[in-house]
């Protein structure tokens, strides 16, 4: 069976309000821009989500609704992760882990520098980093998310909004 994993880092976020707290931090103007526009990116390649998994940190959560908008996924069936709030790797993993079987294309909108391990940990093109609102797109043969393991996928695309600039 072919199973894919989209992980999507939230798009660049406002630092301009000290008096909120990092859980609270608004998209800037940059990432209210790029969500939207990386979720037509998608939209182009045909790109269908079963399940979305996301961060309920503002920035995480706000980049999954301008995507899910643009690929018709209705977002208030995002599932809002608290553990996803700055999990690491291994923990995103365990997440990944429990899904349902019945679901073949999964999306997770996370934060670093966890997503990016997570991209090395199971993908074959090793990134340095996932810049803000970059996604990149896993396959795997597995039968079950939870045989999903260390370099069980392929790297299908890596996108992010620089290039397409």
């Amino acid at each position: 069976m072919n199973r894919r994993i989209t992980l999507i880092r939230h798009a660049k976020s406002d630092w301009g309000h000290p008096e909120l707290s990092d859980f609270d931090r608004p998209l800037n103007q940059r990432g209210e821009h790029d969500a939207p526009f990386m979720g037509d990116i998608l939209k182009q390649q045909n790109i269908a989500f079963d399940l979305v998994l996301a961060s309920p940190a503002r920035r995480a959560i706000t980049t999954a609704k301008e995507i899910c908008n643009t690929l018709d996924y209705e977002p208030n069936n995002i599932e809002q992760k608290r553990e996803l709030y700055l999990a690491s790797a291994t923990e995103m993993l365990h997440i990944i882990q429990s899904v349902d079987d019945a679901v073949n294309h999964l999306a997770l909108v996370s934060h670093n520098p966890g997503i990016t391990t997570l991209v090395n940990m199971l993908g074959d093109m090793p990134i340095g980093n996932m810049p803000t609102c970059g996604i990149a797109i896993l396959q795997t043969g597995i039968g079950s998310w939870a045989e999903l393991e260390t370099n069980t996928c392929k790297t299908i695309d890596f996108l992010f909004p620089k290039r397409f600039s």
